[in-house]
C-alpha cells in the first residue's frame, strides 16, 4: 500500500491504519531502535511506541515523507528509553559511542542528543549536510542517525573499516570548524 493511502487510513481513523504501517515499516522503526538500544525487547517496545504516536498524531500531522516521520518518532523514543535506562543504571551499560563521537564537536553542558533536539543546532547540521558528498552524507548519516557500527557501514558501502574511520573523523572535523562560526562551539 502507498504512503498516502495509510495516511488517508489514518485521517479516516481506520486501525488498518496501523497494521498497514506495521507491515511496511515495522522493520525499518526496529532497525533504527535496535541500533540504538540493542536489545530486542526494548526495541521491539519502541516499534509499538512509534505505531500508537503515529495513531495519536496523524491527524492533525500530514507527513509529507511518512518514512522520515516514523523514523523521526522511534529515534527519539528510542533515545529516550535510553536515557532512562543509563540514568537508573539498568541494562544499558555505557553511554552511545555515536554521541561521544560528536560531543567532540559539541562541547557544552547539554548532552549530544540534547543539543541535537534545539532547533538551530539542527538547521545548521542540516545546511551542513548539504555541503558534503554524497558518500561522506551516507556515512554520517548511516552513524549519526542510523547508529551503525562502523563495520555495519564498511559493509554497507564496500569500504575498509579505515576508511570509514577517516571519512567519520574528517567529516567532524569540518562539522567542528562550521559549528564554530556559527558561534556554536562553546
Amino acid at each position: 500500500m502507498e504512503d498516502q493511502q495509510i495516511i488517508e487510513l489514518f485521517w479516516q481513523r481506520d486501525e488498518a491504519a496501523v497494521s498497514e504501517t506495521e507491515t511496511k515499516y515495522g522493520w525499518f522503526c526496529y532497525s533504527i531502535s535496535d541500533h540504538i538500544l540493542h536489545n530486542r525487547e526494548d526495541a521491539e517496545e519502541c516499534v509499538n511506541d512509534t505505531l500508537l504516536a503515529a495513531w495519536n498524531t496523524i491527524p492533525p500531522q500530514r507527513p509529507v515523507l511518512f518514512s522520515a516521520y516514523l523514523g523521526k518518532i522511534t529515534r527519539r523514543l528510542s533515545l529516550k528509553k535510553l536515557r532512562a535506562q543509563l540514568a537508573d543504571k539498568r541494562g544499558g551499560g555505557k553511554p552511545n559511542l555515536a554521541f561521544d563521537e560528536l560531543d567532540e564537536c559539541i562541547p557544552s553542558g547539554q548532552r549530544m542528543d540534547e543539543q541535537l533536539e534545539a532547533g538551530e543546532l539542527t538547521r545548521i547540521i542540516d545546511d551542513f549536510l548539504g555541503t558534503l558528498r554524497t558518500a561522506e552524507r551516507r556515512v554520517f548519516l548511516r552513524r549519526y542517525w542510523y547508529y551503525d557500527s562502523i563495520s555495519e557501514i564498511s559493509k554497507r558501502f564496500g569500504y575498509s573499516e579505515g576508511k570509514i574511520k577517516m571519512i567519520l573523523m574528517r567529516t567532524r572535523d569540518k562539522l567542528r570548524v562550521r559549528l564554530s562560526e556559527e558561534d556554536i562551539w562553546i
